[in-house]
């Protein structure tokens, strides 16, 4: 049997200037925790204000969502920075929501890499220890949200930091329990009773179904839904709606030991 409560996040203030990117005024308040973009792959300070003034409201934990420096590709191409570079990137939009956060009286909680960083961060070691390096540098107290048996978990623990660990309820894993590309067909979901079978399983089994029904050990404090799939709203509400119906508690991640 697995645990009993459970955080929901979502990746949010995706917006830039006119374009908008997402439903978060009914996506927020279905969720525990959030990754707000930091003006790099998306995101600009008025977005990041308002999606901050939504995350108050609802008494919804803040997280930063740093990636690549860019607007174009939305944070999802491997831009070959080193790990200098990243690590100053990093540090650089964690230190801009935290202050933007202190602006609206919320303290930052949390940091969570988006995207291609995101990606790379889970089998390389030099990345995983650069981003790490860019948030201890700050704040040693932020926890790192990061896949299981990943190379950002162990970076970040050997760091010293807290680790919550992240599943996706609404991507496609492979075998190995590292995410289908989006590129393959059927790696984002958008079902949300599948969806909601998913997140129910890894919150009380602690497992996922991958690529040819094999199933995959994932332990997991958090469950995300990607606050830009179309779907996003209906899938948290039902992922939301079977957790609690299941007797788990939705609730922000404790902070684990960093050890």
């Amino acid at each position: 049997m697995g645990q009993l409560r459970m955080d929901l996040n979502a990746d949010l203030g995706e917006s830039f200037g006119a374009y908008r990117l997402g439903d978060d005024d009914a996506l927020v308040p279905l969720l525990t925790s959030a990754n707000v973009a930091c003006g790099f792959h998306a995101g600009d300070p008025m977005v990041m204000d308002r999606t901050l003034s939504l995350l108050k409201k609802s008494g919804v934990s803040l997280g930063a969502h740093p990636g690549f420096r860019d607007l174009v590709g939305f944070g999802r191409r491997d831009l070959g920075a080193s790990p200098q570079e990243i690590e100053v990137d990093v540090a650089y939009q964690v230190a801009a929501m935290a202050g933007m956060g202190r602006r609206r009286g919320l303290a930052l909680r949390h940091v969570k890499a988006h995207g291609a960083l995101y990606n790379l961060a889970w089998t390389n070691d030099e990345v995983a220890k650069a981003i790490a390096s860019g948030v201890v540098s700050l704040d040693m107290g932020l926890i790192m949200v990061a896949p299981s048996g990943s190379a950002m978990e162990r970076a970040a623990r050997e760091a010293g930091l807290s680790v919550a660990l992240e599943a996706f309820a609404d991507r496609a894993y492979r075998v190995d329990g590292t995410l289908v590309s989006r590129r393959s067909e059927g790696a984002v979901l958008r079902d949300p009773v599948e969806v909601a079978e998913r997140a129910l399983r890894v919150a009380l089994e602690g497992v996922l179904e991958a690529e040819g029904g094999s199933l995959v050990r994932l332990p997991a404090d958090t469950i995300c839904i990607h606050g830009d799939n179309p779907a996003a709203v209906t899938l948290a509400a039902a992922v939301r709606g079977a957790l609690v119906a299941a007797g788990v508690e939705i609730l922000p991640f404790l902070t684990p030991t960093a050890g």
